[in-house]
């Protein structure tokens, strides 16, 4: 877009630098995604499900209220039920009640989910690294790092705002 034209509105119009920098965030995160998600459909899983998966494996007793995974996933309730749904009809997952709140429920990592979990991890790690890591040297990773944190920080901060 022409800022020259549209200036007097107000708009603070990207930067050509900074049109190549977004553009450029865009794509990889997009192709990034998808490469990570190819990688997994030898084992049957999509990123959903991985990322499922590592949230139950690092979480104690290998369980989390289906609330707070929603939250962490970054999923609806509603979504995230359909999904684990498809991840109990795979032996992934099994639904338990909370006895706290008889309303609340727990996504619980099955031994079968926790067995794909172990086999998944280092083709993961390695795709990971493939695609991403080992195409950075370590400064540059740290750079990136330090650059990415404040925009994480600032989206948790508005997360949940309208």
């Amino acid at each position: 877009m022409d800022t020259e034209d549209t200036q007097d509105n107000g708009t603070r119009w990207l930067t050509d630098e900074e049109q190549r920098a977004w553009r450029t965030h865009l794509d990889v995160s997009r192709l990034l995604m998808h490469q990570l998600e190819r990688d997994l459909q030898p084992f049957g899983l999509t990123n959903n499900d991985y990322e499922i998966l590592v949230n139950l494996s690092e979480s104690k007793d290998h369980r989390m209220r289906m609330s707070d995974l929603a939250t962490a996933t970054l999923q609806s309730k509603s979504r995230l039920s359909h999904q684990i749904t498809r991840m109990e009809n795979a032996g992934l997952v099994r639904r338990e009640n909370c006895e706290s709140d008889r309303r609340g429920l727990f996504a619980v990592l099955t031994d079968h989910g926790w067995e794909t979990m172990r086999k998944v991890a280092p083709h993961h790690v390695a795709s990971v690294r493939q695609h991403f890591i080992d195409l950075l040297s370590a400064e540059e990773l740290k750079a990136l790092h330090a650059s990415l944190t404040p925009v994480a920080q600032h989206l948790r901060s508005t997360r949940g705002r309208v």
